[in-house]
């Protein structure tokens, strides 16, 4: 029994029933040393009958070790990873070193161990718990907490307890306080009963209220005086291992230096010293070898005997280690770094490496701790500024931007080698990138170059580039005409393969600086260029699909963008995805496929925040508000839309801004607030909107609104903005979207019949229709009107498009004829985001093992949806799905 915690105990409870049902579940438990989270995972073991538990600990010696905990939690489970698809179980094996495939992408290791909790799973529940998860290695958390994430019908409960320094964002939470002052008496008197009342109102005092002080305090005899826990608690473990014999001692020592709970090497190391394994008797209770493993009873046990030990001690028991560790490079490199008292190179050469074994298998953070660790025992200055710098860039391919910015100035100070120090600017600028700070970013790759650029143009120019790309980001004209001037200056050749790049950027300087009539037709090449190829390129491809969408060639970016998904899905290349999703998201947007990109978008979304790409995400933000807008999801497109303002504040990007203000001026002007629409986007054209290419298609809108709010005036400048664009691109869709304006503006039939000939997309021929069936009706001729309203209606309703629908049903009431809602044009409006991208593939015939692979999802959750689905949308069986038109609106 657990005092005081009976909510806490409940909450276990209720996940282990939920899995019982076939549902999962986790949550990360919070609390002090000796709050009882070890305890509560205990309790979760004893109601956990007919589970499969699986245990793992973090280890403060192997937090630098690439998925060493996530070894010992799968450890039971490996034979089974045979069972799982070649690419997930070559990335697993690679990843916990038992062969497979090296370097495998880190979210395909993740997918994997997903996809090993469910295959066990299918044989009945199973229970995860991680204890001490603040001292997980970095590798082993990300692909544990990619797995919590995504739980969804596989039976499977993760549990992770941990203090302070454990990051695990969007998922539920525990924090287990201090008990009352009424469980604290009641605990203390279950263990220790006796207690004089003095000495017990002592403890109680001291204690606060945590349950470990609680039943530890009372063993020692020194007099309680007033220390902060946990060092209180910890002082009575030093004051019990002082009592031991000196062999003891030193076996206390020889486990907790070892740190990974390796009996074996224990022992072995304990033999050189001359200790007998009767030792390990003698510190029962403290220690617990069980089978191949030894552990100490809590953390802080471990913690107390490196403590007491004095310095020449430890040195000691990390050389007789690095002697005892000849099968173990990776641990070996440590001990010898621990032993070193200086500049050491063989202990640096050694975590060298280390590192490169840890990058390997996607270990950045491990290789960063490593390098870092390298560099303090380096003399030589160059070597030393290496390994700094290499130390930066694993750090940085961590995800962790602070470290690598350290990492990357202390370098910056030693190197005086050009190429060097154009690679410490490009890393800096990508690390400010990613932290926000885009101005600073263009500066120094811009820099970067100017240092390269004489005798190392290509360098130059790839870097020029991508300086280019945050001008763009920032709609800074001026900083982007220097970068295009620039690329021209380097007098690159053909050969070097950046022709293609560097027109693109030219034409994006154009565009900003001299308007679209220039811009436009250098974009095109690009685009044709990128349709052609299949493979590899995908720099190329994904620029290709970006400028596709500038141009408005919106079929040809749905396709480049979708090839590129399905690339990148297949091989596991997770860190391409956010930006192809981007492109892909935004082609369906413009294409009306409204649902489909509502689905990318979303997945988008989920997998830019796994891998840390703010930029990417502030991006299908902004374009989930336009969706929510068309939806009539007023408070959903607020928050949205207020969340793209905050990351263009942040970071000056005005992708996301963009979208936003449009979609919450589209929402108005199908609310009918038109005024407040107008003003809405003739302010968002005061900033730096006004050079994204949103303020071009936008401009339709205002033109709209200032008609209907009675101030045609106010449409003259957007009208010239649009005019001029869709001179320069000729596309048929542009065509009718400029004739609906000139409608609006003259009130004359043949622009409407004229904008009803060119329409391909259905949102923007349904809003056509809308306007001249009320034009129509204004004009007495309501027959004809309904012929048009009706078609309208069906449209936008089949969209999803409520307030527009709504009002088109209004109209077409007012026109004569009731409106009687289809019984089967809204089926797929019920499905989630999830489950129309799993019916999307399952149409294709893949299975449910190959569609979890490609949405990182288990194949028992695609199981499970499927189910639910099928009813949804009136079919039984694959073959039917396959003749829906999914995702098509």
């Amino acid at each position: 029994m657990l005092r005081g915690r009976e909510h806490d105990q409940r909450a276990i409870e209720d996940l282990l029933d939920g899995a019982r049902a076939g549902r999962s579940g986790a949550v990360v438990i919070w609390g002090d040393p000796g709050i009882g989270k070890t305890a509560l995972l205990a309790h979760a073991v004893e109601r956990a009958e007919g589970f499969r538990v699986l245990r793992s600990t973090g280890v403060e010696t192997e937090a630098e070790l690439p998925f060493a905990a996530l070894h010992q939690l799968l450890r039971p489970e490996l034979a089974r990873v045979a069972t799982l698809p070649e690419p997930q179980s070559d990335a697993l094996k690679g990843a916990l070193g038992l062969g497979g495939g090296a370097g495998q992408d880190r979210f395909l290791i993740s997918l994997a161990t997903l996809s090993l909790l469910a295959e066990a799973a299918e044989e009945g529940p199973v229970l995860c718990l991680v204890d001490d998860a603040h001292w997980l290695d970095q590798a082993s958390a990300d692909a544990l907490l990619f797995a919590a994430r995504r739980l969804d019908a596989e039976a499977i409960v993760l549990v992770f307890a941990t203090r302070e320094g454990f990051s695990a964002p969007g998922l539920p939470e525990r924090r287990l306080d201090p008990l009352d002052a009424e469980a604290a008496a009641a605990l203390l008197d279950d263990r220790d009963p006796g207690l004089a009342d003095a000495t017990r109102a002592r403890v109680l005092g001291e204690s606060r209220g945590n349950p470990l002080a609680l039943i530890e305090l009372p063993r020692t005899g020194d007099p309680l005086k007033p220390l902060p826990l946990p060092r209180r608690i910890q002082e009575a473990y030093e004051a019990r291992i002082a009592a031991l014999p000196p062999n003891a001692r030193t076996m206390l020592l020889l486990a907790a230096v070892e740190g990974t709970g390796d009996l074996g090497v224990v022992l072995r190391a304990a033999e050189r010293l001359g200790i007998g394994a009767e030792a390990l008797g003698a510190a029962e209770g403290i220690l617990s070898p069980d089978g191949g493993t030894v552990t100490f009873a809590h953390p802080l046990m471990r913690a107390a005997a490196l403590h007491a030990a004095p310095f020449d001690q430890r040195l000691a028991v990390h050389r007789v280690l690095v002697d005892v560790l000849h099968d173990h490079e990776d641990r070996q490199a440590w001990h010898l770094a621990a032993a070193a008292l200086g500049p050491d190179e063989r202990a640096a050469s050694a975590l060298e490496r280390t590192a490169a074994r840890a990058r390997e298998r996607h270990g950045h953070a491990a290789a960063a701790a490593a390098l870092e660790r390298a560099a303090e025992l380096t003399a030589d200055r160059e070597k030393l500024a290496t390994r700094l710098t290499e130390a930066a860039v694993a750090a940085a391919d961590a995800g962790r931007p602070e470290r690598a910015q350290g990492l990357a100035e202390r370098a910056s100070r030693l190197v005086d080698d050009p190429r060097a120090m154009a690679r410490l600017a490009d890393l800096r600028a990508r690390v400010a990138f990613e932290r926000g700070s885009v101005h600073i970013a263009h500066d120094l790759l811009v820099s970067g170059a100017g240092r390269v650029a004489e005798f190392d143009p290509v360098a130059a120019g790839l870097m020029l580039v991508d300086a280019g790309r945050n001008a763009w980001q920032l709609s800074d004209p001026e900083r982007l005409r220097d970068v295009a001037a620039g690329l021209r200056a380097l007098r690159l050749r053909p050969e070097d393969g950046l022709e293609t790049a560097v027109d693109a950027v030219a034409a994006a300087a154009e565009s900003l600086n001299r308007g679209p009539t220039e811009g436009l037709p250098a974009m095109r090449p690009l685009v044709d260029d990128a349709r052609r190829i299949d493979r590899e390129g995908y720099q190329l491809r994904i620029n290709g699909a970006f400028v596709a969408g500038l141009v408005g060639d919106f079929e040809a970016q749905r396709e480049i963008s979708s090839a590129l998904v399905e690339e990148c899905r297949t091989l596991g290349m997770t860190g391409w995805l956010p930006i192809s999703y981007v492109t892909l998201a935004s082609a369906e947007l413009y294409l009306n496929r409204f649902r489909g990109a509502l689905a990318d978008a979303t997945e988008g979304l989920r997998i830019a925040s796994d891998v840390g790409q703010p930029h990417r995400a502030g991006y299908l933000t902004g374009i989930l508000a336009w969706l929510a807008a068309v939806q009539g999801d007023d408070a959903r497109c607020a928050e949205l839309a207020a969340s793209c303002a905050d990351h263009f504040s942040i970071t000056g990007i005005a992708n996301g801004t963009a979208w936003g203000e449009w979609a919450l001026a589209l929402l108005d002007l199908s609310r009918g607030r038109h005024t407040r629409a107008l003003d809405r986007l003739e302010g968002a054209m005061a900033g730096p909107v006004r050079h994204q290419i949103q303020a071009v298609h936008f401009a339709a809108d205002q033109v709209e609104a200032a008609v209907r709010a009675g101030e045609p005036e106010r449409a003259k400048k957007p009208m010239a903005r649009f005019e001029e664009w869709a001179a320069a691109a000729r596309l048929d869709w542009s065509d009718a979207v400029l004739h609906r304006c000139l409608a609006l503006l003259e009130s004359r039939e043949e622009h409407y019949l004229a904008a009803l000939r060119s329409h391909a997309r259905p949102f923007e021929r349904a809003r056509t229709e809308l306007l001249y069936g009320e034009w129509l009706r204004r004009e007495r001729r309501k027959r004809e009107a309904r012929t048009y309203l009706r078609a309208a209606t069906e449209t936008f309703h089949r969209l999803g498009a409520r307030p527009w629908g709504d009002r088109a049903s209004a109209e077409l009431r007012a026109a004569g004829e009731a409106v009687v809602a289809s019984a089967d044009a809204d089926k797929q409006a019920d499905l989630s985001p999830q489950e129309l991208q799993i019916v999307r593939l399952a149409a294709t015939g893949l299975t449910n093992r190959e569609i979890g692979a490609r949405l990182f999802i288990s194949a028992k959750t695609v199981s499970y949806h499927l189910y639910r689905v099928f009813p949804k949308l009136g079919v039984s069986s694959r073959v039917e799905l396959a003749r829906l038109e999914l995702g098509a609106s």
